[in-house]
């Protein structure tokens, strides 16, 4: 799927990854040895969680857009 929201993306010295967060999707994160492996991860990642909290009935927030500060 296709999602709008924010992503952060940094190195992890302590982790020798990329790590891709959602913040707006809580526990929403992955990792990769490149960023491009980070960024695929985290869609599937997205689709693991938006999926999880429909099957719970819990609702999916939404993008809240650029962030201002991270």
């Amino acid at each position: 799927m296709s999602y709008r929201y924010d992503i952060i993306l940094y190195w992890s010295e302590e982790d020798e990854a990329f790590i891709a967060e959602v913040p707006d999707l809580p526990g929403c994160v992955a990792d990769g040895p490149t960023y491009e492996d980070a960024l695929a991860m985290i869609q599937e990642v997205m689709d693991i969680w938006i999926k999880t909290q429909k099957e719970m009935g819990h609702p999916i927030p939404e993008p809240k857009g650029r962030l201002m500060f991270a």
